[in-house]
């Protein structure tokens, strides 16, 4: 043990140290390519880049030494730190300081020594470059300047990490923030729809008595009230989703005469009666494409409506036309165009922004959130479309937008009415804890014509279950005691009923029908709803073997190149998937359970490649999120999510896997 100079900025050094988050980090090609190039530059056997704390020399990179660490007392660098240029020893053996060190009498036999302190931009010595031999050397100038640059570019390469991990660390509160605002959203939505699926539903009953043309009246505008605040939520949430990235487009074959069509007549009911409201489709437009028919009907919902809205006399004209048809699929121009009160010039460009409207008294006059438009304008962009606007103030005003559709051979067949009378008599249960919900829904299912038993929590329900029998169970998702989970999976796993059950939930976070569906119900009813929506749900459980969870698709094509035609490999990776990854996620939720980041961080590592091979990107994606986390040491509430999403997500490809 030897007595060793201490900086007199040591406290300062130390912490400019510890803010580079350097010590005790995985290797780094950056860093391993620097050694090798000093190695090479020098022509010595031994080089490395090192760090030194308050009680050794860390090597992040070496060549020649074979160990990660050595004590502080023992090395050269302690003095070249103390130094702002380079320390060049040529001969040791000559060197009062070091000729009886016990590294150049013995140990790495240190003959010739060169170190380039390691400096950050405010001045503080970190570290070092070095270069050693064991035979005596001197550098030219050029090895010295080479030198002094490979020892800046190590510094860049720490600020660069030390700025990526700032981004990180903001990108993380961001997601978090974000994350807190969709949570925060979804759960107000449910606190209003729950109240509002008991206005409108008792409203929609209310609508069947008999009335005078006065209670007529009063009921319609309650109706109206009602849908348009439901749309108001409907448009609030959509946004969230949108900006989350998680609202994604359906691809399914639809007719999109018949959508048009639709849209045309829902919307004719709010014209005013000094304004002609016109439907043009091109001759050669296709009958039927693939594409999202439900966020179409919500792009021309929205722009009808806002036309009819702001047209007081003269008309408004939908019309659609094919501009191109290539092999594979069709582009149309959707354009919706109006003689109302237009849009000023130095508003044209915004017009798309959130809470946005033409003037600041169009809100008084004409109502509205300003979210429509911005909500338009993403979902085309989801299409891979583009979206314009024409406008002249007191004039009126022409959106219109491209969407491409791919061709289908595929015909629409006529879809069956649902009618009250085809199913029979039906003993249902619910459960639902909201007292006004229970009676709404029990005068819907007697308006059916069907039996209702109501149970007001999970395990009440599961008691009523084992004691009759019942044709269907409709299960709200948030109730106290066991939630409709909770309920679905006891059902399902410790009673083996396959009883059909349809969620019905004034819940809307993200991804909640397909969580439905995954956890083994047959159906999904939003609140509030419809009561021809609910017998329609009813039936279609009852009705369909097989219930509509859609099962995932693995996508070989990255495998297929890999094996060159050669199944025995293709078989072989299929195995060596099937054997390691569902050990491998139960050991990481062992591993998460007990916070041990390490092995959290090379589990979720080394998944990520297997996941990859299948192309299973959103598995992947969550495998690298808790990577990142785990690497910070902290583990966010997000993760425990993600785990999850992981372990059903690995659940489903084996079952394919294994299938095949």
């Amino acid at each position: 043990m030897r007595d060793y100079p201490i900086p007199e900025n040591e406290l300062e050094r130390l912490a400019a140290l510890k803010r580079y988050n350097i010590l005790d980090t995985l290797p780094d090609n950056a860093f391993d390519d620097a050694t090798k190039l000093v190695s090479y530059i020098c022509g010595v056997p031994i080089a490395h880049i090192s760090f030194i704390d308050e009680s050794r020399q860390w090597f992040k990179s070496e060549i020649g030494i074979g160990v990660s660490e050595v004590p502080r007392e023992i090395t050269f660098c302690n003095y070249t730190i103390m130094d702002t240029k380079m320390v060049e020893i040529n001969d040791t053996h000559l060197s009062e300081r070091f000729k009886d060190d016990p590294n150049v009498t013995g140990g790495f036999n240190v003959r010739f020594y060169a170190g380039v302190p390691l400096t950050t931009p405010d001045g503080y010595n970190i570290g070092t470059l070095c270069a050693v031999d064991h035979v005596v050397k001197e550098l030219d100038d050029n090895q010295r300047n080479a030198l002094s640059i490979v020892a800046k570019h190590v510094m860049a390469q720490l600020e660069l990490g030390t700025k990526n991990y700032e981004l990180y660390t903001q990108r993380k509160i961001a997601e978090r923030a974000v994350l807190a605002k969709d949570s925060f959203l979804a759960n107000m939505s449910h606190e209003i729809r729950t109240p509002l699926n008991a206005i409108i539903g008792f409203t929609d009953l209310l609508a069947q008595t008999d009335l005078d043309e006065t209670q007529k009246d009063y009921i319609d505008s309650v109706q109206i009230a009602g849908e348009n605040l439901l749309i108001i939520i409907n448009d609030i949430l959509d946004l969230s989703k949108i900006e989350s990235g998680n609202l994604a487009i359906e691809m399914e074959p639809f007719n999109l005469k018949k959508t048009l069509k639709h849209v045309y007549n829902l919307l004719k009911v709010k014209v005013q009666k000094d304004v002609e409201f016109n439907l043009y489709l091109d001759a050669e437009m296709p009958e039927n494409v693939i594409g999202d028919q439900g966020r179409l009907n919500q792009i021309l919902v929205n722009l009808v409506g806002n036309s009819l809205k702001f047209t007081q006399e003269g008309e408004v004209t939908v019309s659609v036309k094919k501009t191109e048809e290539t092999a594979d699929g069709y582009t149309l121009r959707f354009s919706v165009k109006d003689t109302g009160i237009g849009i000023p010039k130095n508003k044209l460009k915004t017009i798309f922004e959130r809470f946005t409207q033409g003037e600041e008294s169009t809100t008084r006059t004409f109502g509205g959130t300003g979210l429509g438009l911005n909500i338009v304008k993403q979902l085309v962009e989801l299409h891979k479309g583009e979206i314009h606007v024409k406008s002249e103030l007191n004039r009126g005003s022409e959106f219109f937008f491209f969407i491409t559709y791919k061709k289908t051979e595929v015909q629409e067949t006529a879809s069956k009415t649902v009618s009250k009378n085809d199913l029979g008599h039906l003993k249902i249960l619910l459960c639902e804890d909201n007292v006004l919900n229970q009676k709404l829904v029990k005068s819907v299912i007697q308006n059916f014509g069907f039996e209702l038993d109501v149970a007001g929590n999970g395990e009440d329900g599961i008691e009523l279950l084992s004691k009759n029998q019942y044709d269907l169970v409709l299960m709200d998702l948030q109730m106290p005691v066991k939630d409709g989970y909770q309920t679905t999976d006891y059902i399902r796993n410790e009673m083996n009923f396959s009883i059909p059950i349809i969620a019905m939930t004034a819940h809307s976070l993200i991804g909640e029908q397909e969580r439905c569906y995954k956890a083994g119900m047959n159906g999904y009813v939003p609140k509030p709803f419809k009561q021809n929506i609910l017998l329609k749900a009813i039936k279609t459980a009852l009705t369909e073997e097989v219930g509509p969870e859609k099962r995932r698709r693995i996508d070989f094509s990255f495998l297929d190149e890999m094996a060159c035609g050669d199944e025995n490999f293709k078989e072989e990776m299929i195995h060596l998937f099937l054997e390691k990854i569902p050990g491998q996620v139960a050991e990481l939720e062992e591993a998460f359970k007990k916070e041990d980041h390490d092995t959290v961080k090379k589990l979720a590592h080394n998944m990520k490649s297997s996941l990859d091979i299948f192309m299973l990107d959103d598995l992947s994606k969550c495998a690298t999120i808790i990577e990142e986390e785990a690497m910070m040491a902290q583990f966010s509430t997000e993760i425990l999510d993600k785990i999850n999403i992981l372990h059903c997500g690995i659940e489903d490809v084996v079952k394919i896997l294994k299938s095949l």
